[in-house]
């Protein structure tokens, strides 16, 4: 009798670790499309990404880049001080998306340029992002906003 119990008992141990492993092999499978990683345009020339690897992509709006296509398409470049990355996106930007000032773009590389599908901006006077502060400071062209 005692050893029935410890035989369920070896099965239902068995079956819940089985259950536990394949419970975590789906949520890791299916998080890997929802974890994009934040690169700099000096970390994406180092680095190259995998073919359709979704990322972040931050930095500051370069200077005399930005062109208004036809239609939705405007292109521009991201630098971060060292590297200086293409960029095409395709529809409304936000209203304070300007030179010279720092954004985060979430998309993919095609043939040497970031095709973005999403375009975030500051928010006002003094706000860059986190991830673009670190960037800058890392390049040494990091400036303090004026209070």
């Amino acid at each position: 009798m005692k050893s029935l119990k410890k035989k369920r008992r070896i099965q239902i141990i068995a079956v819940a670790a089985v259950a536990l492993a394949v419970s975590t092999a789906m949520i890791g499978y299916a998080m890997r499309d929802g974890i994009n990683l934040f690169r700099s345009p000096t970390q994406l020339v180092d680095t190259p990404p995998a073919v359709g690897e979704v990322f972040r992509l931050g930095g500051l709006v370069e200077a005399g880049t930005l062109v208004r296509g036809a239609g939705e398409t405007v292109t521009f470049n991201v630098t971060d001080g060292n590297a200086s990355i293409p960029v095409r996106f395709t529809g409304v930007l936000p209203d304070l998306f300007k030179e010279g000032q720092g954004m985060v773009g979430t998309g993919r590389m095609e043939e040497g340029t970031f095709v973005a599908t999403e375009i975030l901006a500051k928010h006002d006077e003094n706000y860059m992002p986190k991830e673009v502060i670190d960037a800058l400071k890392e390049q040494g062209v990091y400036e303090e906003p004026k209070s």
